[in-house]
Parts: C-alpha cells; sequence; structure tokens
C-alpha cells in the first residue's frame, strides 16, 4: 500500500515539472504512473452492470416465487372455502416482511456488529444506506448497490414465514398469523441468517455451507410449521372429512412458477454472475428433475398410479433440497441430492405423518424440513471434488469434517427454531388466539376472516 501511494504521488507530477525532469526521470515517472493506475485498478472494487442487472431480476423472481407462486401452491392444495385465507395470508406476510425488513430486519441480519447471533442496530430504518453505497459479493473485487443487495434479501426473508402457514391452513385466525410472522421473523429468522450468513456469524465461523439457505429457509420453516400444527391441534373431522386439494391445476401452476422463481432464488445467490452462478443454474435443473422422478416412481411402486400431487411435491422436495448446495455440488450429484431427498421425503408425508398423526396440512415439516436437513448435511458430502463437487480435498477439504460441520450447523438451526418457535406460539395464543372457533372452521376462513369466496356457483 505504500509503495502505492508513492507511485500514486509521482503520477501527479503536474506537465511543468515533469518537463523539468530528465528524459530518463520522465520515462520513470510515466511507467511508475501506468503501474499506479494497473494497480489502483486491482485495488477498486467493479461494480459490473451485468451482476447488477441479474440480481435485479433475480430479486423479482424470488418476489414471484411468493406471489402468485406459493399462494397458488398452496391455494390449490386446501379446500375451495378456504382458497382466499390462504392467498391472503402469503399477500400480507409479504407485505409485513417487506416493511419490517427495512424497519430493522436487515440491520438485524447485516448491520455490520461483530456479534455471533445479532447483527446490531447500526442500520435501523437504512441508516447510513443510499444510492452510492455498496455491499460487497463473494468476489472481493466486484460491488453491487446495497439496495440491490437488501432488496434480494428482503424476499428472502418474506418467503420463509410464508411457507410455514401451510402447516395449519385452514384452522388459523388472520391476526394470529401476523403477529407471529413478525415475532417469528425478529427471534427466529433474522438470528439465524445472520449466524448463517454474516461473516461474524456463529456458524459462517464455524464454516457451515448453506449457499441460498437450507438452513435459514427451509429448515428454520419446516421446524416452524412441526411446532405450529402440533400446538395448534388438527383440523375438524381430521382422517375422516374429506380434506383433497381442491384443485390441482392451480397446485401445478403455483409449483411451476415456483421453480422458476427457484431461479432467483439460488443462481441469484452466487451474487454475480459467472461460472458459479451457471454451477447453481444446472443444479436447480437436475436436482430438481431427479426429485420428481424418483417421486413419481416410489409413489407407483407403492401406490400403483403415479399422481400429479406427487410430482408437485417431489419437485419441491428436489428445489428445497439443492438449494443449500446448489453452488458447491456437481449436476450429477445433484440429481442423486433430489432423487435421495425425494424418497426420504415421501416417506414422511406418507408414512410418519400418519404413524404420529400430526395434521401438517401441507407438508412444511414433510417436504421443506425434512429436505432441508437432508440437502443441508447432503451438501458436506457431494461437495466434494470426489463426487463432482468444487471442494476439492486435495486443497484441504474434508467430506467427514464439513459433514459432521453441516450437522452441527442442523442441530442449531433445530433447537433455535423449535425452542423459540414454541414461545412464540403460546404468546400469541394467549395475546389474540391462534384458532378460529369451531363454526368459522366448519364454515371456511374465506367468508368468516375475509368476506369473500374465491368461487361462485
Amino acid at each position: 500500500m505504500n509503495k502505492l501511494m508513492k507511485l500514486s504521488g509521482l503520477a501527479t507530477l503536474g506537465a511543468s515539472a515533469m518537463a523539468s525532469l530528465p528524459a530518463w526521470a520522465q520515462e520513470a515517472t510515466e511507467a511508475a504512473a501506468e503501474t499506479a493506475t494497473e494497480a489502483a485498478a486491482e485495488v477498486a472494487p467493479v461494480m459490473d452492470k451485468g451482476d447488477v442487472a441479474w440480481m435485479m431480476i433475480s430479486t423479482v423472481l424470488v418476489l414471484t416465487m411468493i406471489i402468485p407462486g406459493l399462494a397458488l401452491f398452496y391455494g390449490g392444495l386446501v379446500r375451495s372455502k378456504n382458497m382466499l385465507s390462504v392467498l391472503m395470508q402469503c399477500t400480507l406476510i409479504t407485505a409485513v416482511m417487506m416493511i419490517v425488513w427495512v424497519v430493522y430486519g436487515y440491520s438485524f441480519t447485516f448491520g455490520g456488529g461483530t456479534g455471533a447471533y445479532f447483527g446490531g442496530f447500526g442500520k435501523l430504518f437504512l441508516s447510513g444506506v443510499g444510492v452510492t453505497s455498496t455491499a460487497t459479493t463473494f468476489d472481493a473485487g466486484y460491488i453491487l448497490p446495497e439496495y440491490v443487495f437488501i432488496a434480494f434479501q428482503m424476499t428472502f426473508a418474506a418467503i420463509t414465514p410464508a411457507l410455514i402457514v401451510g402447516a395449519f391452513a385452514e384452522r388459523v385466525k388472520f391476526s394470529a398469523v401476523v403477529l407471529f410472522t413478525i415475532l417469528w421473523a425478529t427471534f427466529v429468522y433474522f438470528p439465524v441468517a445472520h449466524m448463517v450468513w454474516d461473516v461474524s456469524g456463529l456458524l459462517y465461523g464455524w464454516g457451515a455451507l448453506d449457499f441460498a439457505g437450507g438452513t435459514v429457509v427451509h429448515i428454520n420453516a419446516g421446524i416452524a410449521a412441526l411446532v405450529g400444527c402440533i400446538m395448534i391441534g388438527k383440523r375438524i373431522g381430521f382422517g375422516k372429512d374429506n380434506m383433497a386439494p381442491h384443485s390441482m391445476t392451480l397446485t401445478l401452476v403455483g409449483a411451476a412458477l415456483l421453480w422458476v422463481g427457484w431461479f432467483g432464488f439460488n443462481v441469484g445467490s452466487n451474487l454475480e454472475a459467472d461460472e458459479n452462478a451457471a454451477l447453481a443454474m444446472i443444479n436447480t435443473f437436475t436436482a430438481t428433475a431427479g426429485a420428481i422422478v424418483a417421486w413419481v416412481l416410489v409413489e407407483a411402486i407403492g401406490r400403483g398410479k403415479a399422481s400429479m400431487l406427487g410430482a408437485a411435491s417431489g419437485m419441491i422436495a428436489g428445489l428445497v433440497a439443492v438449494t443449500p448446495a446448489a453452488g458447491t455440488v456437481g449436476p450429477v450429484g445433484a440429481i442423486a441430492l433430489g432423487a435421495i431427498a425425494s424418497i426420504v421425503c415421501y416417506f414422511f408425508v406418507t408414512v410418519v405423518k400418519h404413524k404420529f398423526s400430526y395434521d401438517d396440512s401441507l407438508d412444511v415439516f414433510g417436504i421443506h424440513g425434512i429436505g432441508g436437513i437432508i440437502g443441508a448435511i447432503g451438501t458436506g458430502i457431494l461437495s466434494a471434488d470426489t463426487f463432482g463437487g468444487v471442494k476439492a480435498v486435495a486443497d484441504g477439504y474434508s467430506i467427514g469434517g464439513q459433514t459432521w460441520i453441516q450437522v452441527q450447523a442442523v442441530v442449531v438451526t433445530i433447537v433455535w427454531c423449535g425452542v423459540v418457535s414454541a414461545i412464540l406460539y403460546k404468546l400469541v395464543d394467549m395475546i389474540v388466539g391462534l384458532r378460529v372457533s369451531g363454526d368459522q372452521e366448519r364454515e371456511g376462513l374465506d367468508t368468516t376472516s375475509h368476506g369473500e369466496s374465491a368461487y361462485h356457483y
């Protein structure tokens, strides 16, 4: 750095001063100026318009995952009398989380604090952030406008609590959903996101790999969903009444939009449009394909028929599983990861849930929670170059060591989310009550909570 400063000083000589120097000195000064310019170019971060444009597109793609993707996926899976309630929950959660993220969520997660669990108060209300402020990408030589990074992470904060509502759909008060979302984001999502993705975070410091949110988004949402559906209780008529999805057409439309939007989720998490983004892109294709085929095959063997619901479920299971691994496993490893996760998720959805008789309405735990766990642990194994990943064992990467770190990260996430979520559900129940009345549940939440219906016959 001192050498660079000296060279820069020579480069600032005026024209008259240069003319007074001998020819050899002028040549040396000009050479020094060129060297200083090249060195400065190496040191100064660069804002690439291609990266910025891709990150803007990725942000919009993730928003598409929530509205209309997740809303339609969940909406098609519930009974027709609860269709609008799910759409409304996804819509308001998205809006509320955008406000919460700007007011304090971004600061609590990426506020510049050095705590292992908390990002600090340094960027409350986006204090200090402006049109000229920047955020560094994974390559320290490149930067993004900080507003772009904030918006991208904001969509992650919005979709995660929206995933949870599928576990207790058709029976929860709208006010309870909103209050729980705010509290849960504050005490679960922001701390876990800081631990995993901030350089001062606990799990980041351990070296845990989570490319796009296996722990932060999916395990987090899945565990909160399991705790919620158990504490809230089963739907009236569960196991007796017909609770089949009212529109598999809408469910597939929603699932397809989720898959398309997931390219923003996974590929955008690279923060740059480069060769590693290309790896995340192809993995988002291959893992999902492997998962769909695996679910359909297992279902065809076990039930004698392959269902559209099974194909859609396999699609989501594969996307969930590859989320933490998208940037480090190879395309073939991604197929294996998606297939394995899909089979395990199928087992939990069809066997474990019925064995323990908990009413996870839309299988949030069975797919997001279990798929996230399989994906997070599988990342430690399949990221090694031995299996086609990008982590070279010769460079010190240990499959056993990394997998143990991944297991620890999963355990921390499960415990933190499980304990805090249980406390928050109880608190919300004490304040506004979690569950609607029996009469309201039988009539349907569309009319009793929102005064309108999705369909008129």
